[in-house]
């Protein structure tokens, strides 16, 4: 039976229900199966050895996703090459593609959920009213464990940034 955290966040206000566990730091990472494209897939081993930053929006078209993605690709630039940003969403990856090309972001690797949101569920961030997944953070070391977690209260607020750049450099 899949779990769900309803009223775990909010929409605008409006309580909403999340569907999976609530992950917590020193929590050994699920793997994961994602599209790079509508062909290739990738999967948590594809980074094993490197820091990860997982960035995880609801649509890279909207304002608040479009920001956290763009700041993290400038981020990326500077944490050197032992640090991977992962920006996950359920866009299609074409969209995904054109929207990378459009900001010009070039340092994070987008990753698609679409499929079968199962990164959603394993990471407790699908929303089950949208079928989108969560505005969420999570930091894992070179092993795959989190040292770092944040789940948005609201979806349409940022992520901590500051805490979540020294959660990866803390682990250089």
């Amino acid at each position: 039976m899949t779990q769900e955290r309803t009223g775990a966040a909010t929409f605008k206000g409006n309580p909403i229900t999340l569907i999976g566990p609530e992950l917590k730091v020193g929590d050994q990472a699920p793997d994961f199966t994602l599209s790079k494209n509508l062909v290739e897939d990738a999967s948590l081993k594809d980074f094993a050895g490197k820091i990860k930053l997982i960035s995880v929006v609801p649509s890279l078209d909207t304002g608040v996703c479009d920001a956290q993605t763009r700041r993290f690709n400038v981020e990326a630039g500077e944490l050197g090459d032992n640090v991977v940003v992962l920006t996950v969403s359920v866009d299609l990856p074409f969209a995904q593609a054109r929207w990378c090309g459009a900001a010009g972001v070039d340092r994070v690797v987008t990753l698609s959920d679409y499929k079968t949101r199962s990164f959603g569920e394993d990471y407790g961030v699908l929303i089950k009213e949208f079928q989108l997944d969560m505005r969420s953070i999570f930091v894992l070391d070179a092993k795959d464990r989190i040292t770092y977690v944040e789940y948005l209260p609201e979806m349409t607020d940022s992520p901590n940034f500051e805490q979540a750049i020294a959660a990866v450099k803390a682990l250089l």
